[in-house]
């Protein structure tokens, strides 16, 4: 198991909470663009380097990359105007949202036990 893997598995569970939600823009791991598929192995090796670190700092690194790339806050999410919803300290962000994190958090832990070398 690598890496990639973990991330795959992360983004398929976080896109079936998405549809959970009635958020249905998540695309499956292979349709998904580069960007976002690179974001996800991001979120895998922040996790990697900082086992302890709680959900929010997931969230804040995760905001920091985003905020680097040129996306700002905004009431929906748009893939070209580079606006999200999510881009707001942890703690304003809806319980389901701050679900998506820990589930990633959880995953990731559970997994990265198995990356090899």
């Amino acid at each position: 198991m690598t890496k990639t893997d973990i991330a795959q598995i992360c983004h398929e569970a976080n896109r079936a909470l998405c549809v959970t939600l009635g958020d249905l823009s998540q695309l499956p791991w292979a349709d998904a663009p580069e960007w976002q598929r690179e974001s996800a192995l991001k979120g895998v090796t922040f996790r990697a380097e900082n086992p302890d670190a709680p959900a929010s700092a997931t969230h804040e690194a995760w905001s920091a990359d985003k905020i680097a790339d040129g996306w700002v806050w905004g009431m929906e999410k748009n893939v070209i105007a580079k606006t999200h919803p999510c881009l707001v300290p942890f703690d304003m962000l809806p319980p389901m949202q701050q679900a998506k994190d820990v589930l990633f958090g959880v995953i990731c832990m559970g997994l990265l036990q198995f990356v090899g070398a």
